[in-house]
């Protein structure tokens, strides 16, 4: 039997070398059609929105858990080799480093062949925010602080419950922050319904974000960026961020960058502000979205020798 420790570098491996194929039909998609197939019958049996937002969550995240689990325990059961190989594919699937990176080249591709109608529409693909309108400067930003963001979410937060908890946890962790980008909107229709998976998204990421700002550091020391003031701008102005844990990445990103993010935006034709996140020591430039990639893939290899040392520390004092 494969250990979870190298089951975990392997199936970042794969995330490396395959990200996310279009073809491949991707787990995280499947969670959210069925969380989005329970709204209207929780909406229908419960009258208050916020127990039926809340009864669909706990579907959700106990039904992927469920199934998880007994994918593993059907897949050990055929054999020692099927039960490794399903918990590497499903570790796999919980992780996004590639496609943040591809997503986020795919703007600096663009801008780098002068196509800034391009470059706005691989921006959309990336952020819930108007790009049409955006100049360059608007985009670079945009591209950056994706990057910084989903460093927790589609990165350090499913490897930290895959170390704890193995695939289940990883998968587990994915449904969550699935029902958030479902419900989570502070809008007419689910500001009540979306309260209880935006709570538990804030939950379950509020150790990894802090973490973040430790790897991201590291992860800084070794790309060229600024190690201290990861840490000096990540305390500073991680709490000025509207969401409990987002504001750390992205303070980490920009002190490590020397870069200032943050400032006004629209979202749905409405202008709305963002708080400045680090010091504009240098200009924002279509490179700081290479660099915001080498720093996240820096991040990563950081928090993956950490918790690897950590879980086999852990693993031979309680044997």
């Amino acid at each position: 039997m494969i250990p979870l420790t190298l089951q975990i570098w392997l199936a970042l491996c794969f995330d490396f070398l395959m990200g996310d194929p279009g073809w491949l039909p991707h787990p995280v998609r499947l969670i959210g059609r069925v969380a989005q197939l329970l709204e209207k019958p929780a909406r229908r049996l419960f009258l208050n929105e916020r127990l039926a937002g809340a009864v669909t969550a706990a579907i959700v995240i106990g039904g992927t858990a469920w199934v998880t689990w007994g994918l593993l325990r059907t897949a050990h059961r055929l054999s020692p080799l099927m039960g490794d190989l399903a918990a590497i594919g499903i570790l796999y699937t919980t992780f996004a480093a590639k496609d943040l990176s591809a997503h986020s080249r795919a703007v600096w591709r663009a801008l780098e062949a002068g196509n800034l109608a391009q470059a706005r529409r691989a921006a959309a693909r990336m952020v819930g925010r108007d790009t049409a309108g955006l100049e360059a400067p608007g985009v670079i930003r945009a591209a950056v602080e994706s990057v910084a963001e989903n460093t927790v979410d589609g990165v350090l937060a499913p490897l930290f419950f895959a170390f704890l908890f193995g695939p289940v946890g990883a998968m587990t962790y994915k449904a969550i922050n699935t029902l958030d980008s479902t419900f989570g909107y502070r809008n007419d229709r689910y500001r009540h319904f979306g309260w209880a998976s935006a709570r538990i998204d804030d939950a379950a990421n509020y150790i990894p974000a802090r973490l973040s700002l430790v790897f991201i550091a590291i992860g800084a020391l070794f790309t060229g960026g600024r190690c201290g003031r990861t840490f000096g701008i990540g305390l500073r102005d991680a709490r000025k961020h509207a969401s409990p844990n987002s504001g750390y990445a992205e303070s980490a990103f920009a002190g490590a960058l020397g870069v200032q993010l943050g400032g006004p935006l629209l979202r749905n034709g409405h202008p709305e502000a963002t708080p400045l996140l680090g010091d504009a020591i240098i200009p924002l430039g279509q490179n700081h979205i290479l660099s915001a990639n080498l720093l996240m893939s820096a991040a990563l290899i950081s928090a993956t020798v950490l918790m690897s040392g950590a879980r086999l520390l852990v693993e031979a004092i309680l044997k």
